[in-house]
């Protein structure tokens, strides 16, 4: 599919320099649409304002006498041959359609403002966070997250509002003003001058009132953008605070952020309220005018009191007009002030070509030949991090990069990724500069994998993939109501702007990773998985995660093959057999705890958690039958005396209150005064009956050993079990999985529905045997493509926060492998690996690269006789470089930096 060119309309250029100016090159058409609607409304207004006067004249005073009646209108008399009586229900009726057309010209012209608003707020959304994609790469150093999030998200809100109004209101309200006035002069000059007198100084002084509130409005914007900041920062290094004991130092610096925010919004209210203040006594001012002056007037039969009466109803309504006109006035000067702000944060020096982030540039051809480079780096204050520096290799070969931290490396493998732009000089592939180069090249065909590691918060395999997802490769089956709706969508997507791609679409490009569809897509991740030896993390992974049979069925009875394995060798092997506690309906398993026992089966839901199980009404009545309840609130008891006397001592963040304790450190004051009271003779309302009955479901007798569930107890736990699930309620049949050997079980991981049993406790390395009893079953029956498969499922957390740094430095560069680019770049990408996983990892990677280019980053030199060629950095420039073999024994530089390693 090839980019629609409309995508890059409105961004090629900088941004507008005005906010009018923006919406008009956007919606001059519906603004244009929008004030022929409001021009058409105005007629229906006048009429709506002469005819009270005529029904209080003509209908209700009948100063004529009666029939005919005439109506004067734009010039026109009507006479109207009809009975008074008749003749006023007929101009109320007229009235009353008037009051529906004028309420529907409202509804119809402010709908489509907030439609027109919306989808621009849409574009300009979009078009910021493109611009985001096109910032250098050094802007990101002097502008954070937090600053660039709430202008997207919070502070273009406001603008959306007002792209509708910014034409429309001026119009719509203005000239209702002025058909008002116009009316009121009519009907009497004095009256009119009256009026209209204190507009004039209304227009002059609000300005300027106005223009301290709003240069106040830019302060607030700029400190809360401060705040959002430091919020930010707080977050990103929480360890930091608490390692270093700064919680303090940090409350006082947002008190301070947020006192300076406090003193300009009330600074604003005062202002803004002055301002209220005077316009409604100004606004009061008039009515006086029309009573003295119009009562004088009627009284000397110089105006008709239903002229009078329209005149007041005319002012009455003009003054909203007037209102909305000073809001829309307001708001205008705070959007302008924002949209300011937003032009100098997202229109920095520097940006990306718009042609370079082309979604598809054609035939992608292979990068060959040589990779020359001739070039120099300046930071942001003019120092020099690479110096004329030159380099000239084969595209195809593997090349070492040495140096210290400051010797420009680290730049140098982002300059060759292009993802730093050099101050001088140019990179050329075959004699062609990489500058110019789409995206759709560079990103495809060289991959770079650098220190900090970042991951989406989406699953291992969607991270892994992500360098495959360019372009949409294959478009979903749609039936008729979805594929009007995705019409629908596209529609609208195409007037704000935005991308016409299909994010639900098959975004994977399966030839580019030389597979052709995703099956042998799921086998390749797992052969690049093991190139990084990061297979048996993900094995662990899956064996701790869950399958729906019913989506995986095939998948589900390979497990239970394994189940039946596992089962068979632990008969057969006398060794393995004390290990395990299996599963038996008939039989109380003294390694799982009495809610598992209970239950006999897995909580789909959170309604029977270990907490939670207690609540249940059901649970409750089956302990009743089978007269449980009071000996767990003793056992309960008992527990709770036992938790208190070990832990009582203990500061909260004591380990052994996540090992050992089945009551936190903030519930454990809450038992204290429980056991107390109960120690006094006193007795436990039900709340507190219910804490200590959720104490014993957690015990389990082989680990705990306090003997608290005694044979008798397991026994009637045993009778329970059996009651419990022949009289599940229909409500709560899908919130338990039960265990059956033949059945696989959905609640359960992978591991536990392997063992269909219980880990004895005491038992040294029991653990570890029996997984790798596990391990082999699973190789044995060729399911540990099954397994992984499961484990890249796992989710990676927000920014790969659930793995490791070492998991997700080995991802980073398995992604990289994955899409097999001509160049791979790897800049310090496994520093918290140790060296011998080090020296193992740039094998497997040169080995699986063979006459593919790669340019490895060193922080210690690994393996580098591996390597075709060295380059050596000091100081921004070459210091040596040459082929691996000669320099590591010439006795030069890196002869010597391979001895002091």
């Amino acid at each position: 599919m090839k980019a629609a060119n409309h995508l890059l309309d409105g961004l090629l250029e900088r941004m507008e320099p005005s906010i009018f100016r923006y919406i008009l090159r956007h919606s001059a058409k519906q603004q244009m649409f929008l004030l022929l609607v409001i021009v058409a409304y105005y007629p229906f207004l006048y009429i709506s304002l002469e005819l009270p006067k005529v029904i209080v004249n003509q209908a209700i005073e009948n100063k004529a006498g009666g029939p005919p009646f005439d109506f004067s209108l734009f010039g026109l008399t009507l006479e109207w041959n009809l009975e008074q009586v008749t003749f006023l229900a007929a101009l109320s009726f007229f009235y009353l359609t008037l009051v529906f057309i004028n309420g529907g010209f409202k509804y119809y012209v402010n709908v489509y403002k907030g439609r027109m608003g919306e989808r621009l707020l849409r574009r300009l959304r979009y078009q910021l966070f493109y611009r985001i994609l096109r910032f250098p790469l050094p802007r990101f150093r002097k502008v954070s997250q937090g600053e660039l999030i709430p202008i997207i998200t919070a502070e273009v809100e406001p603008l959306g509002g007002f792209i509708g109004t910014a034409f429309a209101d001026p119009l719509f309200f203005g000239g209702q003003l002025v058909i008002i006035l116009a009316f009121i002069l009519i009907q009497d000059p004095f009256l009119g001058g009256a009026a209209i007198a204190l507009y004039p100084f209304q227009m002059y002084v609000i300005p300027k009132l106005q223009r301290k509130v709003n240069m106040l409005a830019k302060q607030r914007v700029q400190n809360v953008r401060r705040l959002s900041d430091h919020i930010g920062e707080a977050v990103s290094g929480i360890i930091e605070v608490h390692a270093h004991n700064t919680a303090q130092y940090e409350l006082a610096k947002f008190s301070d952020r947020l006192g300076r925010i406090y003193d300009i919004r009330f600074e604003i209210y005062r202002r803004k309220f002055f301002i209220k203040f005077l316009n409604n006594f100004i606004d009061k001012l008039t009515p006086f005018f029309f009573f003295s002056i119009g009562g004088y007037l009627v009284i000397q039969n110089e105006l008709t009191f239903g002229a009078l009466v329209a005149v007041l109803a005319a002012y009455k309504d003009l003054a909203g007009p007037w209102k909305e006109l000073l809001a829309w006035y307001q708001q205008k000067e705070d959007v302008r002030i924002k949209f300011d702000q937003i032009v100098e944060q997202f229109d920095p020096p520097g940006m990306t070509d718009e042609t370079i982030l082309e979604a598809d540039a054609g035939d992608i051809k292979k990068l060959d030949g040589n990779l020359i480079a001739n070039i120099s780096l300046m930071d942001e204050d003019g120092a020099r991090i690479i110096s004329g520096l030159g380099l000239s290799v084969p595209v195809d070969r593997h090349v070492a990069i040495l140096g210290d931290a400051a010797s420009g490396k680290s730049e140098l493998a982002m300059l060759l990724a292009r993802l730093l732009t050099p101050s001088q000089g140019k990179i050329l592939i075959n004699d062609q500069d990489i500058a110019t180069l789409p995206e759709s090249i560079t990103g495809r065909r060289i991959a770079y994998a650098g220190p900090n590691a970042y991951l989406c918060n989406a699953s291992i395999e969607d991270n892994l993939i992500y360098g495959l997802k360019h372009n949409i490769y294959g478009q979903p089956t749609l039936d008729e109501e979805k594929a009007a709706k995705w019409a629908a969508s596209l529609a609208e997507a195409k007037l704000a702007g935005n991308s016409e791609y299909d994010f639900d679409a098959d975004w994977v490009h399966y030839q580019a990773a030389g597979v052709r569809n995703f099956g042998e897509l799921r086998d390749r991740m797992i052969t690049v998985l093991e190139d990084v030896e990061l297979d048996q993390d993900v094995y662990q992974m899956g064996l701790r995660g869950r399958i729906n049979p019913q989506n995986r069925p095939d998948e589900a009875l390979k497990i239970l093959k394994a189940r039946k394995a596992f089962r068979e060798k632990l008969q057969s092997d006398p060794s393995f057999k004390p290990m395990v506690e299996p599963f038996d309906r008939a039989l109380y398993n003294a390694n799982a705890s009495v809610e598992e026992n209970l239950l006999f089966g897995a909580p789909v839901d959170k309604r029977f958690g270990a907490m939670q199980v207690a609540e249940q009404p059901y649970v409750r009545q089956i302990l009743d039958d089978c007269d449980l309840t009071e000996d767990f609130i003793r056992i309960g008891k008992q527990v709770a005396e036992t938790m208190i006397e070990l832990f009582a001592g203990l500061p909260p963040e004591h380990e052994f209150f996540q090992q050992y304790s089945f009551i936190s450190a903030e519930e454990l004051p809450v038992f204290q005064g429980i056991v107390d009271r109960m120690a006094r003779g006193g007795g436990a309302n039900d709340e507190e009956r219910l804490k200590l009955l959720s104490l014993p479901f957690q015990m389990v007798p082989a680990r705990h050993r306090l003997g608290m569930i005694d044979e008798e107890i397991q026994q009637r736990l045993l009778v329970a079990r059996k009651k419990f699930a022949d009289n599940l309620p229909e409500s709560l049949a899908g919130a338990i999985a039960f265990f059956d050997f033949e059945n696989y079980n959905q609640a359960a991981s992978l591991q536990d529905n392997i063992l269909f049993g219980k880990l004895a406790y005491g038992y040294a390395q029991g653990e570890v045997r029996i997984g790798a009893l596990i391990s082999e079953i699973v190789d044995s029956l060729d399911l540990r493509a099954t397994v992984i498969s499961v484990g890249l499922d796992s989710p990676a957390g927000v920014g790969g926060s659930i793995l490791s740094s070492t998991q997700r430095q080995k991802l980073s560069i398995a992604r990289c492998i994955l899409k097999d680019p001509d160049i791979l770049i790897i800049n310090e990408a496994v520093d918290s690996l140790d060296p011998k996983s080090q020296a193992r990892l740039v094998d497997n990677v040169l080995e699986r690269r063979k006459d593919r280019g790669v340019l490895w980053v060193m922080n210690r030199p690994q393996r580098i006789e591996k390597f075709d060629r060295i380059i050596l950095l000091q100081d921004g420039k070459i210091a040596e470089q040459g082929d691996a073999r000669s320099l590591i024994n010439g006795g030069g530089p890196v002869t010597e930096l391979l001895a002091s390693a």
